[in-house]
């Protein structure tokens, strides 16, 4: 099992707060290069692994040790898709941002508010969910 097969599930809690957070001072401020900064965060997470993601680092370096230690475990590959598919909502408001169509950009990042809001407050991972869904109804090779 890799390192990164399970996470501390209040890793990614803490980083949903924290995306929660940039993703609303751009919704009010409208100031783009904030969410260009969260696009690359959530690329990070999706493509390059929750390790390497920056709120990750974060918890690890400055809350974990405070906290107790946890037996519980969350499975990384629906919170890497999670971190993907808000990937997707920032580019697009980025992309609405630049080229100067607001209602896209409002309407992406604000989609990528609510998911990472549903985390932060309610512990609902919502492409978490989306995650095993996808999974079902995805053909898979029956060669391996």
């Amino acid at each position: 099992m890799s390192a990164e097969a399970s996470v501390d599930p209040r890793g990614p809690r803490f980083a949903a707060a924290i995306t929660t957070v940039v993703l609303a001072i751009v919704l009010v401020s409208g100031w783009w290069p904030l969410l260009a900064f969260q696009t690359v965060v959530f690329a990070l997470g999706a493509f390059g692994g929750l390790r390497m993601a920056p709120y990750s680092v974060l918890y690890r370096v400055l809350i974990a040790p405070r906290l107790r230690p946890t037996t519980e475990r969350e499975d990384a590959a629906p919170l890497r898709f999670a971190q993907g598919v808000g990937f997707g909502f920032a580019l697009v408001g980025v992309v609405g941002y630049v080229t100067g169509i607001p209602a896209v950009a409002l309407t992406a990042t604000a989609f990528a508010l609510l998911a990472a809001f549903l985390n932060a407050a309610f512990d609902f991972c919502l492409g978490c969910e989306v995650y095993p869904l996808l999974r079902r109804v995805t053909p898979r090779d029956k060669r391996a």
